[in-house]
């Protein structure tokens, strides 16, 4: 009998030792064991899966939106259950995708556990792909960016790439405060890769932060019809417009021509894509003699009126003749400024010296980052040689061998807008908030340049097709010869105009750049004054500016006009 009892007893051990390890495994979380095999199962059942982060949203001054982010749903396969699908047929046509093109995708991503079929399918299309349960095949949520202004600020706005990171304009400059932080789940799947058990959510997502931007789209849209009608109409390569709040510095409006559709990218040209307001340069031309004008004023030997003689009509320094339309004749150096005359200016740089002329220059930022954070943004160019030769002292005064974007053309105005202050450029809103700005130019000179940018655009000056009914209104003209291989091309100009409005109380400064406008309207007070008056007209309205002038056959027309605006 103590056999039969030994044996027992070491079977009932043997059983206890048993059903111990496999509580030990099964129950005890202190167990090595149970944590080894946990582990193992999670590592065969228990998957993980990104949430999606909301990006921020961008909106105009005035909280209209200019991109947003859309629920979207992107398809997926595992290639391993997938490729030997007698569907895959249906599972073309239903993409719209060849039947080959798919076979080939599936044969490169053979033996791969994921692959993506398509990128944001528009919700109910997927869900109607998902209801045919295709082997292997499905679909995770997502976001896509939609911009609603379409073209019209696609160059300022940018866009982002299939996985909502920003690549060019706002969306790349201000990528890490608009994006946001995903958040995690976890899941248990079964062995066909389908989830039967949501566990929760171990870390929720962080949407990105909402951007304001300093542009008006009611002014960003009229800006933008008038320069694709003035690029169309003169047969141009392009066009700029750029307007700012000549008190804050803020941007309230910059379009360019040609231009993008940022929500349907097929087809996109990369010189569309370009804001070319900030990233390209030009030579501003006569535009620059309203900064040469300061120099003189600056100087004490000059007055607005002081007289100049520019007869014969010619002037030449070294191997270069400079002439005028015609023979002016002895005239007062705001009228050199209003007829733009050449003879005039020459003697004005032969008398101040292209040094204090270039000392201005620099003082209003010529050649100088902006800092606004864009994309691509470009100083310009303001030569220091060691050596000039006589004809480059003599084109500073000019705005020729200098180059300059419109914004940094138009932030140099704004300093005869501001009383001589000059403040930092913002694409952003700054609700209320004064930058400080930096005092360029005595406010007394500030104002006698403003005068003369208002007889500019007189009758006897070279843009009378700059004004704007109802309110007083100064700038500059400007035509320039383009640069070629060979040097200056003789029939290729850019046309330019910088201006103020109102004179009496400046709200805004514009500058209108037509690139290689064709036929005889080539020049800066034919191709790009007539853009400044109707981009003008319109915000000096949307902003309530109250006409100052009333012609007795239009007054009660204007004011009923400014009042609906």
């Amino acid at each position: 009998m103590w056999r039969l009892y030994l044996v027992a007893g070491l079977l009932l051990s043997m059983l206890s030792l048993l059903v111990g390890r496999v509580l030990s495994l099964q129950i005890l979380e202190t167990d090595r064991g149970y944590s080894f095999l946990q582990d193992q199962g999670d590592a065969r059942s228990l998957r993980g899966a990104e949430i999606p982060a909301y990006r921020g949203v961008i909106t105009d001054r005035r909280g209209e939106p200019l991109a947003v982010s859309t629920p979207v749903v992107s398809l997926w396969a595992d290639p391993r259950l997938l490729a030997g699908s007698e569907r895959l047929p249906e599972l073309a046509e239903s993409l719209g995708m060849a039947l080959p093109a798919l076979q080939e995708r599936l044969q490169r991503y053979d033996g791969k556990h994921f692959m993506y079929l398509q990128r944001h399918r528009v919700p109910h299309e997927a869900r109607d792909i998902l209801a045919r349960r295709f082997p292997g095949v499905y679909g995770e949520r997502e976001y896509r960016r939609f911009y609603p202004a379409g073209e019209v600020a696609a160059q300022l706005i940018g866009f982002t790439n299939l996985d909502d990171e920003g690549i060019d304009g706002i969306e790349l400059a201000y990528n890490d405060w608009l994006k946001g932080v995903p958040g995690k789940k976890q899941y248990i799947k079964n062995l066909k890769g389908k989830m039967v058990r949501d566990i929760g959510v171990v870390q929720p997502a962080r949407p990105g932060k909402d951007l304001r931007l300093s542009i008006d789209m009611r002014l960003q849209t009229l800006q933008h019809r008038e320069l694709r009608k003035a690029v169309t109409a003169t047969g141009a390569a392009s066009g700029s417009v750029v307007t700012l709040d000549a008190r804050t510095g803020e941007v309230l409006a910059m379009v360019n021509y040609p231009v993008y559709n940022p929500n349907s990218r097929k087809g996109m040209k990369a010189s569309s894509m370009r804001n070319r307001a900030i990233t390209d340069t030009y030579e501003p031309g006569s535009t620059m003699k309203s900064l040469t004008l300061v120099a003189a004023l600056e100087s004490g030997r000059y007055t607005t009126e002081s007289l100049i003689d520019t007869s014969p009509g010619w002037i030449r320094v070294g191997p270069k003749t400079y002439p005028d339309p015609r023979n002016y004749g002895e005239i007062s150096l705001s009228r050199v400024i209003e007829k733009s005359s050449q003879v005039g200016v020459t003697k004005l740089a032969v008398d101040l010296g292209h040094e204090r002329i270039w000392e201005v220059f620099r003082r209003f930022g010529i050649g100088e980052p902006m800092n606004t954070g864009f994309p691509g943004e470009s100083s310009g160019l303001l030569p220091n040689r060691a050596r000039w030769y006589s004809t480059e002292r003599i084109s500073l005064a000019f705005g020729y061998g200098i180059t300059t974007t419109p914004l940094q053309l138009a932030r140099a105005y704004t300093v005869f807008a501001n009383g001589g202050v000059q403040r930092p450029v913002s694409l952003l809103a700054l609700d209320g908030e004064l930058p400080e700005g930096r005092q360029v130019v005595a406010p007394d000179i500030a104002a006698q340049v403003l005068q003369v940018l208002h007889r500019v655009t007189g009758e006897h000056g070279t843009a009378r097709k700059a004004r704007v009914e109802g309110y007083q209104v100064g700038g500059k003209t400007g035509t320039v010869h383009k640069v070629g291989p060979q040097g200056y091309i003789k029939d290729a100009y850019v046309a330019l105009f910088a201006g103020v409005a109102p004179v009496n109380d400046p709200r805004v400064v514009t500058v209108v750049l037509i690139n290689e406008p064709k036929g005889e309207s080539y020049g800066g007070g034919a191709a790009a004054a007539p853009v400044f008056s109707a981009v003008t007209d319109g915000a000096l309205r949307l902003l309530g500016v109250t006409p100052t002038e009333f012609p007795e056959d239009v007054a009660t027309a204007t004011v009923v006009r400014g009042g609906a605006a």
